[in-house]
Parts: C-alpha cells; sequence; structure tokens
C-alpha cells in the first residue's frame, strides 16, 4: 500500500485489511524524494492510498471499500 504518514484514509485501508487479517506492506511516499512522481507512474493516480492485492492494483480507499461492499474483497484476498 502506498501511503503516507498523515492520511486518513490510508488509516481506514490499513484498518480494514487489518481487520482481514491481511499483513500489509507500507510504502510512504512522502519520504521519498519523487514519491508522488513514482506513484503516477506506476499507477496514474497522485492521490493515497493506492493499494495492490498481490501484482493487482485496486485502486485508492473507496475503490477498496467498494470491494468491500460488493462481496469481492474477501475472495480476491483469498487468491493473494
Amino acid at each position: 500500500m502506498y501511503c503516507t504518514a498523515i492520511c486518513p484514509y490510508c488509516f481506514q485501508a490499513e484498518r480494514l485489511l487489518k481487520s482481514k487479517g491481511v499483513k500489509i506492506q507500507k510504502i510512504f511516499i512522502d519520504t521519498m524524494a519523487d514519491g508522488f512522481g513514482e506513484l503516477a507512474r506506476l499507477t496514474g493516480r497522485r492521490t493515497v492510498p493506492q493499494i495492490f492485492i498481490g501484482d493487482r492494483h485496486v485502486g485508492g480507499y473507496d475503490d477498496l471499500a467498494d470491494l468491500e461492499f460488493s462481496g469481492e474483497l474477501d475472495p480476491l484476498l483469498m487468491t493473494r
């Protein structure tokens, strides 16, 4: 999960994923020289969090919450 140290949506995403028993690897882009640029090149977005499950780019917190609401998150987590 690409994040910053002060992002409330990052905290929400982390809380949701931890409630599912997911171990999270956090990459703090606010401490990198060109973190936001790297994030944009990798995902096409400049907002955090940007969440990957395995090699799949899920998107941000809203995208993650949509997967949870639709019942698609648990099956996705089982494939990782």
